[in-house]
């Protein structure tokens, strides 16, 4: 399609579906390729770029008193044709060349519309990008053709693939659809497309493709089988298409026969609302599909410019028109004259070139739904008006050398590119048209969903877009109530390898598999995760533990020997009753201090015994409550000084028992010069003051202090008195020991006197009691955990003071307050009572 112009554009469009090379006998000249399956839709992309220009030429406001022209070629979708036609626009020549009524031949276009092929595309404007012509693309998406330094005179009105890769991951990520399946075609439309999903959809959306699959070309049944096969088998429930309409029928053709259901179709904006699929034997396998669709725009006047395509009767199949005459025959089914030798013979029909369009039903006239003919609306218009811009400059305020400015007859195309690449401009449906460094135009696509009615009707309705703004980066908004899905739940499918991790799990890779598959491992104990999905377990705090569903950290609980429960409640009752009983004795001691009994055997020693005893039931409370620092100091000071203060005053009394009895004998009566009171009293404060320097030189030197002991058990805390010195410990413990021993040997030697005149055997008893219940407290305070250890050494404590209190106390208490009679010197004596 041809019209001349003062400026010339060039368009390059798909008028065919198909092409048949002729056989290369290498004999005769070649024959040239043909053209087969007319494209109502390809044919009228290009009704709308002579629509455009038509409107430029009547609009006063752009381009005034100069008039476009355009020459529309069809590439066939064929590359080599393509190539052809675009090196034809940029020369001017053909290998036909038609003088018109001034006998000159076609002029050289300064700008191309085109092409519908991203692998046409690149090879095209690689050529024109060295002429620096400019090429403004209404459906090459290809990713790749952003690289400006491959190709630096192409623009395009549609979004890059980079884009459409990037609004699929969005809709991904909106429906939680973590694994899915990609087909792509054989051509750099699909394997770009390919390779942005494997190296965005990680990052982005965090998914990974479950397969990915190449579809041929050509009807080639056992690869498609192969490919639905994959399909059937793979866990991923929705599959993305970068293919074109002719693979997908191919590929449909298989899923049918195979009856493959059940899946969630993500459609690029190559067949998202392709009329040729939406059939019903396909919508029970394509209802529901949701597809990235070009932006839908309105053109006014449109539908009746194509109401007035006239074909040209003069100039059949050689003219620049000769486009529009196969349109003509192909939708009335005639031909024009010359007709071929047989076509009447046969019933055919001779075209007029008067028939009624409006009489034949078609696509073409349909305006109601234009997505790629808006595309080249706004790249004709994007043309003219940096044309315009071009032609207003003026002269010493130019952009080129020396401040110039280019004129009618001395344009360049490499000068349009300049003001290209600055333009900037309203459509009459409101949208805004400029381009960016790389020649892009401002994204932003609609959101199909094909909807399957209850009739059996098919509907392509738009349920969301998604756009890149400026200040906001990309906007995905969809209508989920408006979106028909092909499931009997009504809802979106699930569609992942793994389900996700829950707090309180970690993510394990499956070995070979990608990173969507793995496993969810529980965290390990006092550990946690507290998102899902996490990737490791984290440790708590020192003071704290993992909760029992390892999601969150808690404090960890406390053990020391509490006076709350009930072994630290049972402990401190029989403090308390000790320290009761030895109160009461001593009353009893106290107001009964003058009877012989009480007398014997020095009484104050017997005072000070009760009172040591009293101190060692008491200073056992200080090893039950939370161990603080002043009561791991004083505990084992209080602990060791009262009992040997305790001890002492029992072997003071067995040197008594052991002098008086010598004493007794003819020549013994200076022995007890050493042993009267002044001396008694002095052994036992220097025996006790002993102990009291051990343990000033052990709190001095490493004191015992409070510790918060985590090793028992990792989810508690055991709140413990390290004794610091072990050394100072020890020697707390034996001097204690060697005072008991001592005790006991005296008092064991002393056990046959007699009656009358001791109480050795008492003595030798409660020793006997005392040495017994240390002896087994070692290894059992040595094993015991945490506050059992307290436990275990308050046992020992309470243990060993019931026993010397009983021992030595008990048969005292007894004749006082049952057997006062035995109460009295003679029966001390022996002589007063029977025994």
């Amino acid at each position: 399609m041809h019209k001349a112009g003062d400026l010339m554009l060039g368009g390059l469009f798909q008028v065919h579906f198909f092409s048949i090379f002729p056989d290369q006998s290498f004999t005769a000249e070649p024959q040239q390729l043909t053209c087969h399956s007319f494209d109502f839709l390809g044919f009228r992309k290009a009704q709308t770029m002579a629509f455009a220009i038509d409107e430029i030429n009547r609009d006063t406001q752009i381009l005034p008193n100069v008039t476009l022209g355009y020459s529309l070629y069809d590439s066939c979708l064929t590359l080599g044709v393509g190539f052809r036609a675009a090196l034809a626009l940029i020369s001017g020549q053909e290998e036909q060349i038609i003088l018109n009524e001034t006998c000159e031949g076609t002029p050289s276009v300064l700008g191309v519309v085109g092409d519908s092929s991203s692998t046409r595309t690149i090879a095209i404007s690689t050529v024109l990008g060295l002429y620096r012509v400019p090429m403004v693309s209404y459906f090459a998406t290809c990713a790749c053709l952003s690289d400006r330094q491959k190709f630096p005179s192409f623009f395009r009105t549609i979004p890059s693939d980079a884009f459409q890769v990037r609004a699929m991951i969005q809709i991904l990520k909106h429906f939680g659809w973590t694994w899915a399946g990609l087909l792509i075609s054989d051509d750099d439309y699909g394997l770009h497309a390919a390779r942005s999903f494997q190296s965005d959809m990680g990052v982005s959306g965090g998914g990974c493709l479950a397969y990915l699959e190449i579809l041929p070309w050509e009807k080639d049944l056992i690869e498609f089988k192969r490919i639905v096969d994959v399909m059937k088998k793979s866990t991923a429930r929705v599959v993305i298409v970068f293919a074109h309409e002719g693979q997908i029928i191919n590929l449909m053709e298989e899923v049918v026969r195979q009856n493959l259901t059940g899946l969630q179709w993500l459609a690029s904006e190559a067949w998202s609302t392709a009329a040729v699929l939406q059939t019903p034997d396909l919508m029970p396998y394509l209802g529901g599909t949701l597809g990235i669709a070009i932006r839908q725009g309105e053109i006014p006047g449109l539908r009746d410019f194509l109401l007035q395509t006239r074909a040209d009767l003069h100039h059949n199949n050689t003219s620049g028109n000769s486009m529009v005459n196969q349109f003509w025959e192909f939708t009335f089914q005639c031909r024009f004259a010359p007709t071929p030798s047989d076509w009447v013979e046969n019933g055919g029909k001779i075209c007029s070139g008067d028939e009624d369009l409006e009489a034949v039903e078609t696509e073409f006239l349909d305006v109601s739904d234009l997505r790629p003919e808006y595309n080249v609306y706004k790249a004709v218009y994007a043309l003219a008006y940096a044309l315009d811009e071009l032609l207003r400059c003026e002269p010493g305020k130019g952009p080129f050398h020396k401040e110039s400015c280019p004129t009618l007859q001395t344009l360049e195309p490499w000068q349009l590119v300049y003001y290209l690449e600055r333009v900037n401009f309203t459509t009459s449906f409101g949208d805004e048209v400029s381009f960016d460094e790389n020649g892009d135009a401002l994204p932003i696509y609609d959101i199909m969903n094909w909807v399957w009615l209850p009739d059996g009707q098919t509907k392509v309705q738009n349920v969301g877009d998604v756009k890149m703004s400026a200040f906001n980066g990309e906007q995905l908004i969809l209508d989920g109530d408006r979106i028909f899905w092909n499931f009997k739940s009504k809802k979106p499918p699930r569609s992942v390898c793994s389900e996700n991790c829950l707090p309180g799990t970690r993510v394990v890779r499956k070995k070979g598999e990608p990173e969507c598959c793995f496993d969810c491992i529980p965290c390990s104990e006092g550990m946690i995760s507290n998102y899902t999905n996490s990737l490791e377990c984290f440790s708590c705090p020192e003071d704290f533990w993992s909760s029992p569903q390892h999601d969150h950290c808690v404090l960890k609980k406390t053990e020391f020997l509490s006076y709350q429960e009930p072994l630290g409640i049972c402990l401190t009752a029989a403090s308390l009753l000790g320290t009761f009983i030895c109160a009461v004795v001593l009353g009893i001691f106290i107001y009964h201090r003058r009877t012989p009994i009480v007398r014997a055997n020095n009484s104050e020693l017997s005072f000070n015994l009760l009172l040591s005893l009293k101190l060692c039931f008491l200073c056992s409370l200080l090893f039950i409550g939370r161990p603080r620092l002043w009561t791991c100091q004083l505990r084992h000071a209080a602990f060791g000084i009262s009992f040997v203060l305790c001890v002492s005053c029992i072997l003071v009394k067995t040197m008594v028992v052991l002098a008086v009895f010598k004493a007794s004998k003819p020549g013994g009566g200076a022995s007890l010069k050493w042993f009267g009171a002044s001396q008694q009293r002095g052994t036992v404060l220097v025996l006790t003051a002993v102990q009291a320097a051990i343990c000033t030189a052990w709190l001095v030197s490493s004191s015992p202090s409070p510790h918060k002991n985590t090793k028992y058990h990792n989810d508690k805390i055991v709140y413990e008195c390290v004794v610091g010195s072990t050394i100072g410990f020890s020697v707390l413990l034996g001097y204690i020991g060697i005072l008991a021993i001592l005790s006991f040997v005296l008092a064991f030697m002393a056990r046959n006197l007699p009656d009358n005149f001791n109480e050795a055997k008492l003595i030798t008893f409660s020793m006997l009691i005392f040495c017994a219940v240390w002896v087994a407290f070692v290894p059992a305070y040595v094993s015991s955990p945490g506050k059992y250890a307290d436990a275990v050494e308050v046992f020992a404590i309470l243990a060993s003071s019931f026993g010397l209190l009983v021992a030595l106390f008990g048969p005292k208490c007894y004749i006082i307050l049952l057997r006062p009679e035995r109460n009295t010197k003679k029966a001390i004596m022996g002589r007063g009572v029977e025994q």
